[in-house]
């Protein structure tokens, strides 16, 4: 059966090649994109990059791809934005609701494509995607860009049960106090190995301790209605206590904040392994379990990594951080694109959604970068080619594709299946029992001018403090005093807006 659908597939995906290729001209397409991989070599299409030359032939449109690191993309971001006259035609916007998309889309640096969205029969992919997302991501009621969908429940924590084992957590900590002590047991294994794997991107660590320990999502609201900073929670307080205990305990790397996030993977994929735990995407989790079992000969019969979630904290209450809110950024089209030539850039960005774009764009060419098996799964390396697979990564700039940045999968994951393994099925099975425990800022989409004015700058102070402080750099009153600035620089001002447009819906 397997075989009769990919076959199906296959059909339509090439009925769609020649209906897109002789409806549009060959079009050249600069495009900014956020890369997680900057260490791998990039082939271009000119140098002969099989996935790229695949687009152009299915499509007519030749990508020109800038790759900026993801650490430092928000800045190029801003300094794109501010130079009209070398402005990519699309690009990543990585925050949906961040201050930069929202005055950039009101001073008119991208397209309005909410028409666009709007028409089925000629671009039925894009009118495909969820409404309530969209909503999410509109500025004034009118959309910007293509949200790139993300599923909604997936953040938690993932961990390697074997060692947890060693310290007597055999079985799974039931709730968040359990496994608070399972992480300060775990920090005394071994001097040269740590519990939390971080890096410099630490609002999900942090965000995913603070909640799932009770503490609201950015703002909370309290018994009078009155709106305040998620920081200032007793419980928010409580979790960066923890996670501080635990890097005095020796069971954080001290120079986690010199990690970039695409080196994210190299301390739990070391010999011997360097960290036992992850706060993060639970899909990096079963993707870690797959690469044990391919790499280090782990019994897919005997999982050596958990995922962990919906823990009751110390009131019974389960909170889960909303690592996304059904998307993770935005695709944009700017005004460097004229208006004759947006139709065709709208339509290149409709196959992207499609079955085809979704694989070239994710997974990239068979017997390239991926194979089929017999049973109609799809893998990455036939036995034998595992040596080739830097060159394989090359085509898409890494195994794990920064190349599907470009990618937006509105109207669902159209892409050949992977092989389901024991804990790939857990985690599919959480993101539909855990929906209902995932919590969401209640101001996410009131719009506040002095927030979109410096919202960002002064969300980055608040976390620069909070790393200071996790790190023993700074005491409780050094943290407290950084939060004291916020309010004056501008906090009040947001929360004061913020408030107005809650009073007046209730």
């Amino acid at each position: 059966m397997k075989k009769i659908v990919a076959l199906f597939l296959s059909l339509a995906m090439l009925l769609s090649v020649m209906s897109f290729a002789a409806a549009e001209d060959d079009m050249t397409l600069n495009v900014m994109l956020p890369d997680f991989y900057s260490d791998s070599d990039w082939v271009s299409l000119e140098d002969g990059n099989p996935v790229l030359q695949a687009i152009y032939d299915a499509t007519g449109v030749k990508l020109n791809i800038t790759w900026v690191p993801d650490s430092g993309y928000g800045e190029r971001t801003t300094l794109t934005l501010a130079d009209p006259n070398n402005m990519p035609e699309v690009m990543v916007m990585q925050g949906v609701r961040d201050a930069i998309m929202i005055s950039s889309a009101r001073a008119g640096a991208f397209w309005d494509l909410t028409d666009y969205v709007a028409d089925a029969e000629n671009y039925p992919n894009l009118a495909a995607g969820a409404a309530s997302v969209y909503d999410n991501i509109a500025v004034d009621g009118r959309l910007y860009g293509i949200y790139r969908a993300r599923a909604y429940a997936r953040a938690g924590v993932y961990y390697r049960n074997d060692y947890a084992a060693q310290v007597g957590y055999a079985e799974e900590p039931k709730t968040v106090e359990e496994f608070k002590d399972m992480c300060l047991k775990m920090a005394a294994i071994d001097p040269d190995t740590y519990v939390f794997n971080m890096c410099k991107y630490v609002a999900g660590t942090i965000g995913i301790m603070t909640v799932m320990n009770g503490a609201p999502y950015q703002y909370g609201v309290n018994a009078e209605g009155k709106i305040y900073p998620a920081f200032e929670d007793e419980a928010f307080q409580e979790g960066l206590d923890f996670i501080r205990d635990l890097y005095a305990a020796g069971g954080i790397d001290p120079n986690f904040m010199t990690i970039e996030s695409g080196n994210w993977n190299d301390a739990e994929r070391s010999d011997p392994v360097k960290a036992l735990m992850r706060l993060d995407c639970l899909d990096n989790g079963y993707r870690y379990e797959e690469w044990l079992e391919e790499n280090k000969g782990v019994d897919p019969a005997a999982p050596v990594v958990s995922l962990l979630t919906a823990l009751p904290d110390k009131n019974g209450n389960i909170q889960i951080w909303p690592q996304n809110i059904g998307a993770s950024g935005e695709i944009v089209v700017t005004k460097a694109v004229p208006e004759s030539k947006l139709p065709a850039v709208m339509k290149f960005l409709d196959w992207c959604n499609s079955a085809e774009g979704q694989t070239l764009l994710n997974c990239g060419v068979p017997e390239k970068t991926y194979w089929i098996q017999s049973d109609g799964f799809r893998y990455t390396y036939p036995e034998g080619e595992q040596e080739n697979s830097a060159t394989y990564a090359n085509y898409t700039n890494t195994v794990q594709h920064s190349l599907n940045q470009l990618g937006m999968n509105v109207n669902g994951d159209l892409t050949p299946p992977a092989m389901a393994t024991a804990l790939r099925e857990e985690y599919n099975q959480n993101l539909l029992d855990n929906a209902k425990y995932v919590i969401a800022n209640p101001c996410y989409t009131y719009d506040s001018e002095t927030n979109n004015l410096m919202g960002a700058s002064l969300a980055q102070d608040v976390e620069d403090a909070q790393v200071q402080y996790i790190a023993g750099k700074i005491d409780l009153a050094g943290l407290q005093a950084a939060y004291a600035d916020w309010h004056v620089q501008g906090g009040d001002d947001i929360l004061a807006e913020y408030q107005a447009i809650y009073d007046a819906e209730k």
